[in-house]
């Protein structure tokens, strides 16, 4: 490397986090994503994928993913207003938008190019206008929703965070704000925190949305497919469905697993969206296959209401279970279980401990989780059976005896 300096500070950081035993490995997969994979030859049971509805690898999809591929090819090489669009591309569009009971919905490479574009392009322009905004943002709201307030200008814009799920501080703030010269007023909130598993006060925040006069963004990335009776996600869960102005989400969990992310909402939205979406307008959007295998997806889940509550089923046993073992974990009923452990370096030796004797799932530390909250954070599938469940809860009590964390 030409600077000197540089490498070297990068690679005392890096000797640092080995040290302190949190340096992040990634493990090598040899076989496709589902309930059980294959790491260096050895089957383990999988907790540690976003895979809800274990459809990742589900041979209607993969099958749509490949007439795409010989109909449209490997990708359309540009972005779409420049070198055109594809059938695919539009009815993605139009049927999560009426999955979601909204009026239209743009696609994105990723959630996080998603939120990116929906936070910049919004209130940047607002600002060119002499309008002046106010945000409000839950304190563990995702990395994406964080990177794109941080896209905001700050001369048009004042940014405030609650702090987690405290509703009483962010009414507070909304009523220190209300008599203010303010244009756009937007609360921002995940759906289910994905750290956590929690899902939002989704009710509440409508509630004070109408009240003040703001707009209510909602991040469901890990509701889509996971909860709700249809599987709508926390706004259906949670009674809201319909009552959220602007919903962003992604394909790359539940829906197929693949990749791609969208905005939902107001059809004048999504019109400005496509005109002044940066990662809209200079990014490639979803690749063909990828389009088509989550259409496919979004189909698997309306004609397989069975899912869900195999889901649902699996999740609460699994939940019960790590109790009765005697884990802490956060409560709730969502798929993601966070098995708490605090220590950085005892979470990334349990990790490591239970791949060796077949379950996978990964430790999270800081700056992913607030600082002495580190954890397991299992996930469960609706493709997972109770006897891989059981082999799972016996592994975790071995090893969190041997760990003496239980």
């Amino acid at each position: 490397m030409y600077y000197p300096k540089l490498q070297e500070l990068l690679k005392t950081s890096n000797q640092t986090l080995k040290d302190k035993g949190i340096f992040k490995i990634e493990r090598l997969l040899g076989s496709p994503q589902g309930p059980v994979v294959k790491v260096k030859n050895k089957k383990v049971i999988m907790l540690a994928s976003n895979n809800y509805l274990g459809i990742a690898n589900n041979k209607k999809i993969v099958a749509a993913a490949k007439k795409a591929l010989d109909t449209y090819g490997f990708g359309l090489s540009s972005v779409r207003f420049i070198c055109g669009t594809i059938p695919l591309h539009l009815e993605l569009e139009k049927k999560i938008a009426k999955f979601l009971h909204a009026e239209d919905a743009i696609s994105f490479s990723s959630c996080f190019a998603a939120n990116e574009a929906f936070f910049a392009a919004v209130t940047n322009y607002a600002g060119t206008q002499g309008l002046k905004s106010v945000l409000y943002s839950d304190e563990l709201n995702h990395a994406s929703i964080i990177d794109g307030l941080k896209l905001v200008s700050k001369e048009n814009c004042v940014k405030r965070i609650y702090p987690h799920q405290d509703l009483a501080t962010l009414e507070k703030m909304l009523k220190e704000d209300a008599s203010l010269d303010y244009a756009v007023r937007m609360i921002i909130t995940d759906g289910v925190f994905s750290m956590e598993g929690e899902l939002a006060h989704l009710p509440k925040l409508t509630e004070l949305a109408t009240k003040y006069k703001s707009l209510l963004f909602v991040d469901d990335s890990h509701g889509l497919g996971a909860c709700g009776k249809t599987g709508r996600g926390s706004i259906e869960e949670l009674g809201t469905l319909g009552k959220i102005d602007v919903m962003s989400g992604t394909f790359s969990k539940a829906i197929g697993g693949g990749a791609g992310g969208y905005i939902a909402g107001k059809k004048e939205l999504i019109d400005f969206l496509r005109q002044k979406a940066r990662p809209y307008t200079f990014s490639n959007n979803i690749p063909p296959a990828i389009a088509a295998g989550s259409l496919e997806a979004l189909n698997i889940l309306e004609k397989s209401p069975k899912l869900l509550k195999q889901l649902r089923t699996n999740t609460e046993y699994f939940r019960a279970g790590l109790k009765k073992l005697g884990f802490e974990i956060i409560d709730g009923i969502h798929p993601i279980v966070p098995i708490m452990i605090k220590d950085a370096a005892l979470t990334q030796k349990f990790s490591a401990r239970l791949l060796e004797k077949g379950v996978y799932i990964t430790g999270l530390w800081f700056p992913v989780v607030p600082e002495n909250t580190a954890r397991l954070r299992a996930q469960i599938s609706a493709g997972h059976t109770k006897k891989e469940l059981d082999l799972a809860l016996a592994v975790l009590a071995k090893v969190g005896k041997e760990l003496k964390v239980i």
